[in-house]
């Protein structure tokens, strides 16, 4: 995996014409901001952060998405319990 990655950072840095740290850096910056975003989700999801909170960290169109995939989700299990 170790090799692959490299791979793909050597690939992506010649081009895009950057150094390697640099494709590093924004790879990290990226891998973050996913991470908190689901973090903040999770959050609001679960009831332990509130909407307005949420929106503030994420954005309302992420929120609205989380919220429409948890009514949809939802909406699946109900008719598998019923069906």
């Amino acid at each position: 995996m170790a090799a692959e990655i490299s791979d793909r950072v050597r690939e992506i840095a010649e081009a895009t014409d950057l150094p390697e740290s640099e494709v590093f850096e924004r790879a990290l910056e990226r891998g973050l901001e996913t991470l908190w975003e689901d973090l903040v989700l999770k959050r609001y999801l679960g009831g332990k952060i509130d909407r307005e909170e949420a929106i503030e960290h994420v954005g309302r169109t992420k929120v609205e998405r989380a919220e429409r995939e948890q009514q949809i989700v939802e909406e699946d299990v109900d008719w598998g319990l019923n069906a």
